[in-house]
């Protein structure tokens, strides 16, 4: 299939960016959209010219670093699918597609395609660990956790932090990933002995780092290539009210 790819460049952030566009021509409906991109950055370099930009590691919708939005929808829109997972045969031949990065405050540009995402890594480095010694590994069995706990804290372990739900968030909210990373380690009593000291710091730090609040349009769960439920949002809400309350009594 022969495609029309308008693909933003932009050389740095603090230059201006614009679209510029290729033609993708004799694609392989079997390739994986990162694949194609390849193809065409050899095309660039045999021309003497520069490969743009994109971030990408393990290909196999693990790493979460495959981060563009595609005609206007994170990772393309696919359901439960990353960037690297999409294959073109999703798309027509004659298709005019559109490649632009991550679009939020907290996540400026630094080349093309590529994003500075270190306000996710602050988000992590404040709470999201657990510090209560565990000794050697345990058997499975233990420690007694129910299994609506235990189905529930994978369920939420399974986001790869990719960003998605906040380029697909009108506000630019990243409540989706904190709850998850607040809800996979609160929900396991290895977590719960500093649940409510990381839910402050982990919600503290999101502010901080420009984040806007969540208005609940579900935009962020459409997109999530783990499929995330909103459920977490809701958990959320109810640790921070809790940790909150516990915090202003205990100051009494």
């Amino acid at each position: 299939m022969n495609l029309t790819l308008k693909i933003w460049r932009q050389k740095s952030g603090n230059e201006a960016g614009e679209f510029v566009t290729y033609q993708a021509d004799d694609v392989n409906e079997d390739m994986s959209f990162l694949e194609m991109l390849d193809v065409v950055n050899e095309g660039l370099i045999a021309e003497g010219k520069e490969p743009v930009a994109f971030d990408s590691d393990c290909r196999e919708g693990i790493c979460g670093t495959c981060s563009l939005v595609i005609n206007g929808v994170p990772h393309g829109g696919q359901k439960a699918t990353t960037a690297c997972q999409l294959h073109m045969r999703h798309f027509q031949d004659g298709q005019t597609i559109t490649i632009e990065p991550w679009r939020a405050k907290p996540f400026p540009v630094v080349r093309d395609l590529v994003v500075d995402r270190d306000a996710f890594d602050q988000i992590i480095q404040s709470g999201g660990f657990v510090s209560a010694s565990t000794g050697g590994t345990p058997d499975a069995n233990a420690i007694p956790i129910s299994k609506d706990a235990s189905d529930a804290a994978m369920d939420a372990a399974q986001c790869i932090g990719c960003g998605a739900c906040v380029a697909a968030c009108k506000n630019a909210s990243a409540m989706l990933f904190v709850s998850a990373k607040v809800s996979h380690l609160g929900l396991l009593p290895q977590g719960e002995v500093e649940k409510d000291r990381r839910v402050l710091s982990m919600v503290k730090t999101m502010d901080e780092a420009g984040f806007g609040n969540c208005t609940v349009t579900g935009a962020c769960e459409a997109v999530c290539p783990k499929e995330i439920s909103l459920d977490f949002i809701s958990r959320l809400n109810r640790d921070y009210a809790t940790a909150v309350f516990k915090s202003a009594w205990g100051a009494k």
